[in-house]
């Protein structure tokens, strides 16, 4: 029995793990999403099933005269899509086995009936980046309180300290790959845009030639044109709202770990 006993000490002082998952190479996930993207342009699109006499029958068809720009297009959307998912289950990690909300108020009832090891004990059982944080700080906040040789101010500024840096450490693993959507929100706009432009340029060929205008390469050009405008609004708009919703939850977890890091620091000064 007395073998166990160091054994649970370490485990109970165990720092909690924030354990976000995620992808960490999103070039990776980019090339798979163009390999996918090209097979579906030329399988699916490009099936033979979809045209008559070399003209379109269904949407399929029409998309796939939208050209080369489409892959690429799809690329984007497709880069969009997954790190959106990544981010989400990313992000439910982050949070916890429970309610932030919840957790943030028990912590605050521990600080303020002064029992830092239930808001040890809280911190351990929800887990992710939260009360992770919360956890390092309260460690410091337990050698600050052994500490005789830093004055009240200079413990006070350590355990602020303590709770930026902790925060600074997990925030990368918080924002990982945002940067990539966000820029897919305009990329896939312009790339949209830049397939409008060559298909227009076709449109007007096909107008500018002698005789008789060609109806099939003036029709092509149009349906070119509109496809690739489509598909360039649906990547934006996907990325914008994928971008400002996730933006939008790391926030609440910020603020959950300021209103906890200003109640320790609160908490340490009312109490030495």
């Amino acid at each position: 029995m007395e073998a166990q006993k160091p054994n649970n000490t370490q485990k109970a002082n165990k720092a909690v793990s924030s354990n976000v998952r995620g992808i960490k190479n999103a070039f990776l996930v980019i090339c798979a999403c163009a390999v996918v993207a090209v097979c579906l342009f030329i399988f699916v699109l490009g099936a033979d099933s979809n045209f008559e006499n070399g003209h379109p029958i269904n949407l399929l068809g029409t998309i796939y005269k939208g050209g080369f720009i489409v892959p690429i297009l799809q690329t984007l959307f497709l880069t969009v899509i997954v790190l959106s998912v990544e981010r989400w289950i990313a992000l439910s990690s982050a949070k916890g086995s429970g309610s932030i909300p919840k957790f943030v108020a028990n912590v605050k009832a521990a600080l303020n009936a002064n029992d830092i090891e239930k808001a040890k004990e809280l911190c351990r059982k929800q887990k992710g980046t939260v009360a992770a944080i919360v956890y390092a700080t309260l460690v410091k906040y337990d050698e600050m309180d052994k500490n005789t040789i830093l004055s009240k101010e200079q413990k006070l500024a350590t355990i602020q300290k303590e709770v930026e840096e902790a925060t600074a450490l997990e925030m990368p693993s918080l924002q990982q790959n945002l940067p990539i959507v966000a820029t897919l929100t305009t990329l896939g706009t312009l790339v949209g845009l830049l397939g409008t432009v060559i298909g227009m340029i076709k449109s007007f060929q096909a107008l500018s030639a002698s005789g008789a205008p060609d109806s099939t390469e003036l029709s092509t050009g149009i349906s070119e044109a509109l496809v690739n405008t489509a598909f360039g609004i649906a990547t934006g708009a996907f990325a914008v709202i994928s971008y400002n919703f996730y933006t939008n939850k790391i926030d609440h977890l910020t603020y959950a770990i300021d209103e906890v890091g200003f109640s320790i620091v609160q908490t340490f000064a009312a109490t030495h």
